[in-house]
């Protein structure tokens, strides 16, 4: 519009003298709106219809208003109307009866629904339609096959509006019969009975969706959009990705619109397959169809290079998608799994709009990063916006948590806001009991479990993974094989986070054999699986068979290292000395797959050049300008320097740490060790006396073990 709808109407007035004309061309107008869902200006436009001295709204009118009202869930707008249609006798016409049904309807109010049907003397197939469509979407499953009885049975509008209802409430066993006694009729089926139908149809349905499928294609059906929609979904939710593809280019170009490729790509996402992802999309724009908030949120899902996310963002922000939060949090998860904090912040801080998601992401990202600090003020900053925290909240921030007193506090938090209900929460608050050394609360949480076991609630496979993970923790093998037992009986093995928990828990109890044995059997295996098998070679020091299942993983094409990969396959490096193999990999991680390092990357090729002697590479490697280098790798190469007694470099690692961190003694004591190694006796004896100007005490040591 290129006018506001005051003015229209304004122009309208003068430019016309005939009443029934002006009303013609107002209710036009008020029709346009309605359709370009401008419903504000409609009841605007309504009111000033209504309140004119010369013109009175007709059942068109009313008609159109009724439908703006319906779209924006007005209900006293609303019910004026229909009490103007009654005083009108304007509810006489069929169209209008019909637009109350469909206000009514979307207002979730059945009662009104069946009143206002009643009350139409001869009700069309569009009342029907929208009578049996509100019973199905409000749970009236029963009530409506009953009325569905009494409907003229060759119509198909009729058969699509009971088996829609049936499909979007999960009925579906019912649509599906439906489906069945349609065709058996001989009711002609149309794309919407297509749509529905192999809506419903996932890997239990897939035979019965193929031959849907089949009669698809002889009805002539696979010109729809709508169809290859579903029939797309239907593959991808089944796993058939080679028969989605078959559907995609079996389908001419023309057909596909901007849901194909949603689904397309959202489908490929959704199997690990990035780049086919991303190929998707370009072809997607080549077609010059415009891509949607889905198509954003899809892609941004498939991509795990710094290079390609920065691109795919900078697009979403040039076609008009900041503003929209969850594309914004789909950015933010995206720069997440690429590594980049600070473009996390830097989303999340240009994001007006942040709901519940939003503040987790941001959450999640700082506690991983250990910035607890941070984690904590977001937090804080969350609720004074008014935003109550949710499980995964709590789980963030217990997962990472610096202290017991913290733990503590949030525990107090969960029973206030009563949260003790979510299994997530108790797991995640045993977890961190147990992470801080209280055994005693940990092994309540193993009881809880047992007593879970002999009620009648099954755990499903999160609570089954924190226990899993406590036994871990606490090294309780016993227990753990007896979990493994439970879930082998239970059917739930083939829960892929349950095999990943085993693997842990059997490498941390020490059984790296049966670590093994789990990897071997297990069928679907993800970029968790891996991690846990390197890292569980690591923890045992057997570095050669960790680089080893590194390879494998590269090679395996299903899966590409993450973070945590190249920090678990470094410290199995820097652990057994495998300089070559470090090396290597850690410019494979910046050059091949594009990831800034993380401090624990830093540190692990710190150590591994440490420890073997070469420590002018690691001090080269440290003095990178664009690297970000934390206290914990400075103490690193000090303690190589002190190991082969590198005095230069030691020195000046110890100016840098005593900069950081004036007050701890074992910068000055383990300097002071330097210089003696050095043969420098005098410096040493100033080094320990500047301690102790400085005023710097170093704790005595003290065995915990009684004579």
């Amino acid at each position: 519009m290129k006018l506001p709808c005051y003015m229209e109407y304004i122009n309208i007035v003068k430019t016309t003298k005939n009443a029934a004309e002006q009303l013609i061309k107002i209710n036009q107008l008020l029709a346009e709106l309605t359709r370009s869902h401008h419903n504000s200006a409609s009841v605007q436009l309504f009111v000033q219809i209504h309140s004119s001295n010369y013109l009175k709204p007709d059942h068109f009118t009313l008609s159109s208003t009724l439908t703006a009202c319906a779209n924006l869930r007005y209900a006293a707008s609303g019910n004026q109307l229909h009490a103007y249609s009654i005083q009108t006798g304007l509810k006489a016409y069929t169209h209008v009866g019909n637009t109350l049904l469909s206000f009514y309807a979307k207002s979730k109010d059945l009662v009104s629904v069946q009143r206002v049907f009643n009350e139409i003397e001869n009700p069309d197939v569009y009342s029907w339609t929208t009578l049996l469509s509100a019973c199905t979407k409000l749970g009236q499953i029963g009530y409506a096959c009953h009325l569905f009885n009494q409907t003229p049975r060759m119509i198909p509008v009729v058969w699509n509006a009971i088996i829609t209802g049936c499909a979007e409430n999960k009925h579906t066993e019912i649509a599906l019969n439906l489906f069945r006694e349609m065709h058996q009729l001989g009711v002609r089926h149309d794309k919407y009975t297509f749509a529905s139908v192999l809506s419903l149809c996932s890997l239990e349905l897939l035979d019965f969706g193929r031959e849907v499928h089949t009669l698809v294609i002889k009805t002539g059906f696979l010109v729809r959009a709508s169809v290859i929609n579903a029939l797309l979904t239907m593959y991808f939710n089944s796993g058939k990705v080679a028969d989605a593809y078959e559907v995609f280019e079996e389908a001419e170009s023309t057909v596909h619109d901007d849901i194909t490729f949603n689904v397309m790509i959202g489908g490929l996402a959704s199997v690990g397959r990035d780049e086919e992802a991303l190929i998707m999309f370009k072809e997607m724009q080549e077609a010059c169809l415009r891509p949607t908030e889905l198509t954003f949120v899809s892609v941004m899902s498939s991509c795990s290079s710094a290079r390609v996310s920065h691109q795919v963002h900078a697009q979403a922000i040039k076609m008009g998608f900041e503003a929209c939060t969850p594309v914004s949090n789909a950015a933010m998860t995206m720069y997440s799994s690429c590594g980049n904090l600070h473009a996390v912040h830097m989303v999340f801080d240009r994001l007006e709009e942040k709901d519940l998601i939003s503040w987790n992401i941001i959450i999640m990202n700082y506690a991983q990063g250990n910035f607890y600090r941070l984690a904590i003020l977001a937090f804080l900053q969350m609720q004074r916006a008014g935003i109550e925290p949710d499980e995964f909240t709590i789980g963030s921030l217990l997962a990472s948590s610096e202290s017991l007193e913290i733990v503590k506090m949030f525990q107090a938090l969960v029973s206030k806001n009563g949260l003790n209900s979510k299994i997530e929460v108790s797991n995640a608050l045993v977890s961190a009991f147990s992470k801080h050394g209280q055994i005693e609360q940990a092994y309540q949480g193993l009881e809880q479990f047992y007593e879970l076991l002999m009620s009648t609630l099954k755990p499903n496979a999160y609570t089954l993974s924190i226990v899993l993970s406590i036994c871990a923790s606490i090294s309780a093998l016993r227990h753990g094989k007896q979990i493994h037992g439970y879930i082998l009986r239970s059917g739930v093995f083939s829960v892929t986070s349950l095999g990943n928990a085993l693997i842990t828990m059997y490498a941390k109890c020490g059984d790296l054999d049966w670590s093994l044995r789990i990897f071997n059997v297990m069928n679907g295996r993800d970029i968790v699986s891996w991690n846990a098998m390197i890292s569980a070679y690591a923890q045992h020091g057997k570095g050669k068979e960790a680089v080893h299942f590194f390879k494998a993983m590269q090679d395996s094409g299903g899966v590409k290292p993450d973070q945590a990969t190249f920090t678990a396959v470094l410290s199995a490096c820097s652990h057994a000395g495998l300089v070559d193999d470090g090396t290597r990999i850690f410019n494979s991680m910046v050059n091949d797959y594009g990831f800034e390092p993380g401090a624990d990357h830093l540190s692990c090729i710190v150590d591994l050049l440490g420890r073997a002697g070469y420590l002018e590479e690691a001090e080269r490697l440290i003095n990178s300008k664009h690297l970000k280098i934390v206290s914990s790798i400075w103490w690193t190469l000090f303690s190589a320097c002190a190991a082969h007694g590198n005095l230069r470099l030691g020195r000046i690692v110890a100016g840098f740490l005593l900069e950081i961190e004036q007050n701890d003694p074992a910068v000055y004591v383990l300097l002071s060790n330097i210089y003696a190694a050095a043969g420098q006796w005098e410096e040493a004896a100033n080094t320990r006396d500047l301690m102790q100007k400085t005023r710097v005490a170093k704790q005595p040591g003290c065995s915990w073990i009684g004579s």
